[in-house]
Order: C-alpha cells, then sequence, then structure tokens
C-alpha cells in the first residue's frame, strides 16, 4: 500500500495519453452525423447545424502520444471551473472539485496514464461526472499545448464560455434579456493573445465517456453542433476545436480530437478604433440573438440560434474575454471582492460579493512561497483516505496586486514576457509536496498538513 507521500509523487509523474485525430476518425464521426439526422428525420426533427467541415489536427501540432502529468491536469480543471456556479460554493472555491480525482489517474515514464483502482470505482458511481470533468483537464491540457506550439509568439487562456456569453447574451430565461432559445454552446474559448493587438478566440467543446471508440464518434458529432453554435466573424468562418475523451476502465487514456478551420476568429478592430484597454469597468451588452447567414442575391436570409459576435462587438468582447479571464483568476486565490469588479450582473457578480453560504467562506487569506517565488491565496484540508492532507491554489503575489487594482493590461504584460519561464511542475521540499505554476501565474499545490505522520495505507 503506498503512503500519502508516494500518492503525491504520483501526482508528478509524466505519462503518455493516446491522441486520435486522422482520417478514420473523421470518417466515423461523419457516419454519426449521418445517423443521427436520419433519427432526427424520422421524429420530424430538423437536422442539427454543425461544423461544415470537421478536419485531422496534425501531428506536428498535437502528437499522437502527448505526455502530460496528473497534477497539470488537474490544476487545469481546477482554473476551468472556478466561475463554473456549479457546486455549494456558488462561485467561491468550486474549483476544490478537482481534487477528488488526485487518486484516479496513475502511469509512469514512458508509459501510458489509465484509471486507478479508485478510478474505476468512482466510475461506477459517478460515471458521468468524472468523464465530463477529467475529459475538460485532458482537452483543455491538449489545447494550450496545441495552440503553443501553432503560435509561439502569443499566450494562450482558456475561459468558460457560459460566462463569457453571458456579458452579452441571456442564455436562459432566468437571465434578463432576449433568451438565446438553443441549448448547444461550446464550453470553453481559448483566446490567443499579444498584449495591445487584437485576440483570435477558439470555441472548445469538450465531453468524455468511459466507453469505446464508438462512443467518441458520437460525441464529436455532437461537439461539432455545440462548436457551431458561437460565430465570430464572417459566417461558417470560426475556427474550432473538438475533444471526446476515452477513459477506458482496462485500458489507457485515448483522447479523440479534430478541428474545424476558417479565417474568422479574430476580434478585429473597426476602423478608427485604438487598440482595446482591459483596464475599463465589465459593460453589460444585450446583443440580439441569432448568428446571421451571408446575403444571397438580394434576399437576406433569416438568422439561424447560436451567439454572433459581429465586428461592432469585436473590441467589447474583447475586454469581456479579458475581464472574465481575470476573474477566473482572482476566484481561484478566494477573493470575492477582487473577483466580482471583473462580472457583470447576468455574469454571476452577485455570487462573489460577500458570504452568499457557509461553505463559500473560501477567503484570500494565505500566503505560501513556493518554488521560490510568494503566492497570495487560499487553502482546503481534507482527508486523503485517513491523513488530512492541505491543498493551496492561488496567484503569484506580484500578479494578484495587480489584478486586485484592476490592472489586467499590466498583469498581461508581464505573464507574456515570461510565458516561457514561469510554467513549472515539481516538488517542492520546504512545501513538502507536488506545486503546478501556470504560464497565467496561477499556483496549485499540495502536501500532507504539518505535524502529521505519514502512514501508508
Amino acid at each position: 500500500m503506498k503512503s500519502v507521500k508516494e500518492v503525491l509523487l504520483d501526482l508528478l509523474e509524466s505519462s503518455n495519453i493516446a491522441v486520435r485525430s486522422g482520417d478514420e476518425l473523421v470518417g466515423s464521426v461523419n457516419s454519426a452525423i449521418a445517423a443521427n439526422d436520419k433519427e432526427r428525420a424520422k421524429k420530424e426533427d430538423e437536422p442539427l447545424r454543425r461544423k461544415p467541415c470537421l478536419a485531422t489536427i496534425p501531428r506536428t501540432e498535437l502528437s499522437r502520444q502527448q505526455e502530460v502529468s496528473p497534477w497539470d491536469v488537474l490544476h487545469t480543471l481546477g482554473r476551468a471551473t472556478t466561475l463554473s456556479g456549479r457546486g455549494a460554493g456558488r462561485g467561491l472555491a468550486e474549483h476544490w472539485g478537482a481534487l477528488k480525482y488526485n487518486q484516479a489517474l496513475a502511469g509512469e515514464a514512458d508509459r501510458f496514464l489509465g484509471l486507478t483502482d479508485e478510478g474505476r470505482q468512482i466510475a461506477e458511481q459517478y460515471k458521468n461526472l468524472q468523464s465530463g470533468e477529467l475529459g475538460i483537464g485532458f482537452a483543455l491540457t491538449l489545447t494550450k499545448q496545441l495552440l503553443g506550439r501553432r503560435f509561439p509568439d502569443h499566450s494562450v487562456t482558456i475561459v468558460p464560455a457560459d460566462t463569457a456569453l453571458r456579458a452579452g447574451w441571456a442564455l436562459t430565461s432566468r437571465d434578463k434579456g432576449p433568451t438565446v432559445k438553443y441549448r448547444y454552446r461550446p464550453q470553453y474559448f481559448a483566446e490567443v493573445w499579444r498584449p495591445g493587438e487584437p485576440s483570435l478566440v477558439i470555441p472548445v467543446a469538450s465531453k468524455g465517456h468511459h466507453g469505446n471508440a464508438t462512443d467518441s464518434a458520437g460525441q464529436l458529432a455532437s461537439a461539432s453542433a455545440h462548436a457551431e453554435a458561437v460565430h465570430i466573424g464572417d459566417w461558417n468562418q470560426t475556427p474550432s476545436l473538438l475533444f471526446s475523451t476515452e477513459l477506458s476502465l482496462n485500458g489507457v487514456v485515448t483522447v479523440h480530437a479534430l478541428q474545424a478551420t476558417g479565417r474568422g476568429g479574430w476580434l478585429n478592430n473597426l476602423p478608427g478604433e485604438g487598440k482595446v484597454s482591459l483596464d475599463t469597468v465589465p459593460v453589460q451588452e444585450n446583443v440580439f440573438p441569432g448568428i446571421q447567414p451571408p446575403q444571397v442575391g438580394d434576399s437576406i436570409p433569416e438568422s439561424v440560434p447560436g451567439c454572433h459576435v459581429t465586428p461592432k462587438y469585436h473590441a467589447w468582447f474583447q475586454q469581456t474575454l479579458g475581464h472574465t479571464a481575470a476573474a477566473g483568476l482572482t476566484a481561484f486565490t478566494g477573493s470575492g471582492e477582487a473577483t466580482a469588479q471583473y462580472l457583470t450582473e447576468r455574469q454571476g457578480r452577485k455570487r462573489f460579493e460577500g458570504i452568499g453560504h457557509a461553505a463559500s467562506g473560501s477567503v484570500q487569506d494565505v500566503s505560501h512561497e513556493l518554488l521560490g517565488a510568494t503566492f497570495s491565496g487560499t487553502d482546503h484540508v481534507f482527508r486523503l483516505n485517513g491523513p488530512r492532507v492541505e491543498a493551496f491554489s492561488g496567484v503569484e503575489a506580484g500578479l494578484f496586486e495587480l489584478l486586485s487594482d484592476g490592472q489586467v493590461d499590466e498583469y498581461r504584460r508581464r505573464v507574456h514576457a515570461a510565458r516561457r519561464t514561469l510554467p513549472q511542475l515539481a516538488w517542492d521540499k520546504k512545501w513538502g509536496g507536488p506545486v503546478s505554476l501556470h504560464p497565467d501565474g496561477s499556483v496549485l499545490a499540495i502536501r500532507l498538513l504539518p505535524g502529521q505522520r505519514p502512514t501508508r495505507r
């Protein structure tokens, strides 16, 4: 039986995951789309709008054997869910849910990652939850690796799509304003950016399952409809990434990945507009729902359901993405006050103002020195099959001060300049456990709670 220290060491172990993205996968997904269209026709339902041309991802950008570390994947998952609003924390400490998977994955160097016995037990009880959440972690980890290779001179930020879109659209009947009556949306946006320049925004649709490759074909067919629901710029020109993670109960982790290409997605300024500043207050727009197809001859087609970021709203949407990303970082530190300043009411600002729930008492009141730098954040203590462990999440102290003061432009200048040196993944002897430091300045660390004996399980 492994000791707690051995379990924590396993979190740092780099292993491989299999990546499938070839012509055979494209064919399987197209067959799944055709089968779904046929089934909908039997029910007299309209076929779903989907990305028109799915393509493989080149091996130069995403090799068919990618190296990942469980702790990095869980850090990515935690950062992605800080603004989800799904847990009892009502927007504070949402990311701690990622830690329930700290014993779910195992692998060794030069071997493939797979589910542990505990991971398989979780799957038996919370099958959809585990596959969906770990699917997010793997999909976004690969998204950052892929886009980092594609755009080496840019930084890449992950933003929850629903939170960003709510600054301009009412997504449900509970939101004020004209409702987007369409349930398909990408889960995340990948913003590719450089300070002071227009961003490229790529919708990311992520799914996961515990089945086989056939299940992934069906999930990617569905993901193509989710990605199609947001257009940025011209009709059908928004590039997108689609992922389906296969968490085999008896095999290795396999990520099935495709892309939709296009020249859109760039948030170019209108003539006469200056550079976009992120040191502004968030603006709640009320964009009329619908995506406008191009004019054919003298006729203008009716709009189709979804969200369309037209050139008129490019500058506003770039500001919204920057504000939402900043809110996700400050929420990761447990600071409700710093987070609220970056969100509109419809985005959930009130969830972060004051203490609205007993479980939302995550407060930015802790600092630790990790990997030679000081971080401001919050901690969480829980049991790891008996012994108590402490987890800490936060942001480098100087960067947190900038974010607290609303200086997002300066924050971005600093992290972009340090993007090649900032990311680290290591065991910190002084801290006593694994530490993951991401290019955005966020950190996730875990250790056996000081004062306990490291008993074996």
